[in-house]
């Protein structure tokens, strides 16, 4: 079972509340948790790419760093933790992708990977007049899907010609190549996100569901499991949750009751109301999940909370899940977080039994 980190690369990581830990982003910060991530045996660090945040009094995610630039630094202070960055497919060109990929998994002796990020949150790419109109709601994923196959075309063969609907490619050239497959993800929560994943990529991020009941989300890696089986290739499920964890249950939980109480509620807004903007928006999509949670302060991610114990078995329940192959984690706070897990969580997993670090 894989475990991985989802790197605070914006302020305040993913809880939108007064009452949470306050941070800037910055290499060090992410270097620190990813460095001490590898030390416990992590799998994977993963960087989002978010260009515009929401505001309100804790100016949620409206300080950024770059997901590729961040990503080469973090290549050069690390050595087995392999490596994804993200892609707002909007913004750059797929031959610079592919070029900066090359770069980087150079840099990295291999690991490093790709996540693609379709874009639903219309702001971010509607500052920069790279917005192309509602009708891209629908059509996120076809898009992508060109993207993809330019990719694929530059890593594998060193050339494409891709003639589409969105992209059209003239002997466009790369070289030097990946020594290696690049590892593509996605974030796919839709059927139509998870169709794409089971076509194109390696492994698919999805949301856990609810506080302290793992089985809410078993449908989720089930859904893609059904969507992998229809292309015949082994595409698993990575599912994010928050650990929120202390000595006891009572302390964890008066920590999460805290946050909440502390909500930002104009940065809430601002949220809803976008996720409300998606003109397409499936009752599986990401916009759907974040508009009926009762409770959206971290984005109705799956969210842990208690004794150190009692989440090791919690997470020990997401393993069991049919058609999971990775955990990704999320903290209140990423340095004393990563070092509780590393310490006093993962040596009680079953599904880590045995992993060797120091």
């Amino acid at each position: 079972m894989d475990i991985g980190v989802f790197i605070p690369i914006n302020n305040n990581g993913w809880i939108i509340s007064a009452a949470s830990p306050q941070y800037m982003p910055s290499f060090e910060l992410n270097k620190e948790v990813t460095r001490r991530a590898e030390g416990y045996g992590l799998d994977f660090a993963l960087s989002m790419i978010k260009l515009h945040g929401f505001g309100g009094a804790t100016e949620f995610w409206d300080h950024g760093l770059e997901s590729f630039t961040l990503m080469a630094g973090l290549a050069a202070v690390t050595s087995r933790i392999r490596l994804y960055a993200s892609t707002a497919v909007l913004t750059i060109p797929p031959a610079i992708v592919a070029r900066m990929t090359s770069t980087i998994f150079d840099i990295s002796g291999g690991r490093f990977g790709v996540n693609i990020v379709s874009g639903w949150h219309k702001i971010e790419y509607s500052q920069m007049g790279l917005w192309p109109g509602d009708e891209h709601f629908a059509r996120r994923y076809d898009y992508s899907t060109e993207y993809v196959r330019i990719l694929h075309d530059l890593w594998n063969t060193g050339q494409s010609d891709l003639k589409g609907e969105y992209f059209q490619m003239d002997a466009c050239k790369l070289s030097p190549r990946p020594k290696a497959p690049v590892k593509l993800v996605s974030a796919g929560q839709s059927d139509r996100g998870m169709e794409f994943a089971a076509q194109y990529c390696d492994f698919n991020f999805a949301l856990g569901e609810g506080v302290n009941d793992p089985t809410l989300a078993a449908g989720v890696p089930a859904r893609m499991l059904k969507h992998a089986e229809k292309t015949g290739r082994d595409v698993g499920s990575y599912m994010l949750y928050m650990i929120v964890a202390d000595e006891t249950d009572a302390a964890a939980m008066k920590k999460w009751d805290l946050y909440n109480e502390g909500a930002d509620k104009d940065a809430l807004a601002h949220l809803l109301g976008k996720a409300a903007e998606d003109t397409a928006p499936s009752e599986t999509s990401m916009a759907s999940a974040i508009q009926r949670s009762p409770s959206p302060i971290n984005f109705n991610m799956g969210t842990l909370v208690g004794s150190y114990a009692k989440v090791a078995a919690m997470l020990d329940e997401v393993a069991a899940m049919p058609g999971v192959k990775g955990i990704m984690l999320t903290f209140d706070d990423f340095l004393l977080g990563i070092d509780a897990f590393g310490q006093r969580i993962q040596p009680l997993m079953r599904c880590r039994a045995n992993r060797a670090w120091r």
